[in-house]
């Protein structure tokens, strides 16, 4: 139950940000609820889909859809103090990874699915919604920018499927994953910690450079 409540306002927030990041590019009220919705539900069925786990999350529950458009619409109105609010949102996102990824992990780990399976479930389910978010807004993905997103999500479902696999109790386990996931994620977002980035810059007459 704790885990539900959670994931529903992480729902929310994830829908949140993704409908600043539409205002921000001057879409209409549609595409801002489409961005938010898209964001927020659309790792969970990148998930389903790659793993054949049917129906799709919001298929089974229409209600999720009802709270990503609402977060949406509700962003329109309230979005001149939103940036005021920058760091909570920062922070619920942190939150709505870990929950994210725990929550894809269990997908995988009801199915029956081996522990890499497991991870990499539980790391679309927490990453691909902001890749989708930023693809449709013609942006290179966060993901791929040095923040330090998909290795938290990594670590967390790691944590999650060990721990279980060791015999701790799930809810232990669980809260041990995500206050871990979570403080990894703000660590990184306070002292701005990032991936080393790979920067190739083509000397003179290298003919790679040229095809």
């Amino acid at each position: 139950m704790l885990l539900y409540t959670v994931f529903v306002i992480a729902l929310a927030a994830e829908s949140m940000t993704a409908a600043l990041a539409a205002g921000r590019r001057n879409m209409d009220w549609f595409g801002v609820c489409v961005l938010g919705s898209v964001t927020a539900l659309g790792g969970g069925t990148t998930r389903d889909v790659l793993l054949g786990h049917y129906p799709l999350v919001w298929v089974e529950q229409p209600a999720l859809l009802l709270v990503t458009t609402a977060a949406a619409l509700f962003t329109i109105a309230v979005a001149r103090v939103m940036e005021k609010l920058r760091m909570i949102f920062l922070l619920l996102d942190a939150v709505g990874l870990v929950v994210f990824t725990i929550v894809g992990c269990n997908v995988a780990m009801e199915m029956g699915q081996p522990v890499l399976i497991v991870i990499v479930a539980g790391m679309i389910t927490g990453c691909v919604g902001g890749v989708l978010r930023d693809i449709l807004c013609n942006d290179v993905p966060l993901l791929f920018s040095g923040e330090l997103y998909a290795t938290v999500s990594a670590i967390t479902a790691c944590i999650y499927f060990f721990g279980q696999q060791w015999g701790l109790p799930a809810e232990l386990v669980m809260i041990v994953a995500m206050v871990i996931g979570f403080t990894l994620r703000t660590l990184a977002i306070v002292f701005k910690i990032e991936m080393p980035r790979f920067v190739y810059v083509p000397v003179r007459g290298d003919q790679s450079s040229k095809r």
